[in-house]
């Protein structure tokens, strides 16, 4: 069984203002000192809050990367070169960033909000030609799908409905209550997961908030909630039909 596991307390740290804003990092920056490094087509994951009061992140450029915000509670607030204004996202909204020839951007924390900060490789040798965009969708538009005790809201699966142009993403959230079940594994992707809340068991082990996984070569899993839990998962290609940028620059 290929199942790989970055417990919390072995993830990269990050911070801003002080502390105001603190990170755990399943996939960092290589400089970050974390252990996982990018893969497939997902180069930098960051799970962010702010605990003690509003925070800005200061106006920062990007380019080429597809860069998804994800808020997982609370609010915040985002400023764009592009847009130029400041744009409000609740929990459950997403936000779409295609930096392209280059964007800049700032975002504000609300204090008690989370996010997850996702950058997505669109194929760079493309991505730095093209013009910026950028695109919210709010949480009502998302599809949930009820399946007995287990409840997956669809973020974007075949359909694509977020619009990346990073090859064969799909991104779900799982709200699992105690009990046993089967997860499906496609044999040509890896399988992400982010144990937001609860506790897993997998393989006779326990699994908590914040814990991260990599799943790949399988059929299926069989998981044991041992308390209700949620789970943000992201499926992308093992093997891509361009070169990375990781791969470029030889940061595996």
């Amino acid at each position: 069984m290929a199942i790989t596991i970055f417990k919390k307390d072995n993830q990269a740290n990050g911070n801003f203002n002080g502390d105001e804003i603190l990170e755990k990092k399943p996939i960092g920056f290589p400089h970050d000192g974390g252990i996982l490094k990018p893969y497939s087509n997902l180069f930098y994951w960051a799970h962010a809050w702010a605990s003690k009061k509003d925070s800005v992140i200061g106006l920062h450029p990007h380019r080429g990367f597809e860069i998804c915000s994800f808020v997982l509670k609370g609010e915040i607030e985002h400023y764009d070169t592009l847009l130029d204004r400041w744009i409000t996202l609740k929990e459950g909204d997403v936000q779409v960033i295609k930096a392209g020839k280059g964007i800049s951007h700032s975002e504000k924390l609300k204090k008690g909000s989370e996010i997850f900060q996702i950058w997505f490789d669109p194929n760079l040798n493309e991505s730095l030609y093209e013009e910026a965009k950028y695109s919210d969708y709010k949480s009502d538009n998302f599809s949930i799908r009820k399946q007995d005790l287990k409840e997956t809201k669809i973020i974007s699966d075949i359909n694509n409905q977020i619009d990346l142009k990073s090859e064969s993403i799909e991104i779900y959230q799982h709200k699992l209550s105690k009990g046993k079940y089967v997860h499906d594994i496609y044999k040509d992707r890896f399988h992400s997961i982010f144990i937001q809340s609860g506790i897993i068991k997998l393989k006779e082990e326990t699994y908590n908030a914040g814990d991260f996984l990599i799943v790949d070569n399988e059929l299926s899993i069989s998981i044991e909630i041992i308390s209700e839990a949620k789970i943000f998962e992201i499926i992308s290609l093992i093997d891509l039909p361009y070169k990375s940028y990781s791969k470029m620059h030889n940061i595996n």
